[in-house]
């Protein structure tokens, strides 16, 4: 995500989520499917449209708000939670659902008091505006 993050113009991967992490043998891990991702060459990214998988996307994209590589922290977030818990995010809620919670009723996943509390932050903090 540096990488992407640091390159001159910035590329932001809009769609990063665990699916679209590949991982070999060696544990360097890839990020592939960089069908949504756009490059950025003012401050902010604006789409006409919401795609993708609204169970990792960040609210202001949700909300087809002008976003940044911010977006892409807060779907970091949302992997590293499926990591600290091994569970799928937003279990047992459709797509729609999602959206609502997290796009207009500001809604976080909840983090286990088991998570080792520096991970919990780190979570935290890439949900944070």
């Amino acid at each position: 995500m540096n990488c992407l993050h640091t390159s001159v113009p910035t590329i932001v991967h809009r769609d990063l989520k665990s699916p679209n992490l590949l991982v070999d043998d060696n544990w360097p891990v890839k990020v592939c499917d960089f069908g949504l991702s756009r490059l950025k060459h003012s401050t902010f990214l604006s789409s006409k449209s919401t795609v993708g998988t609204p169970e990792w996307m960040a609210p202001e994209v949700l909300r087809n708000e002008q976003s940044n590589e911010k977006c892409d922290v807060y779907s970091f977030g949302v992997i590293l939670w499926e990591l600290a818990t091994l569970r799928t995010p937003w279990q047992g809620m459709n797509p729609m659902q999602v959206v609502g919670a997290v796009g207009f009723q500001d809604r976080r996943l909840d983090i286990p008091k088991e998570v080792d509390p520096l991970v919990a932050k780190i979570i935290w903090d890439c949900w944070q505006k």
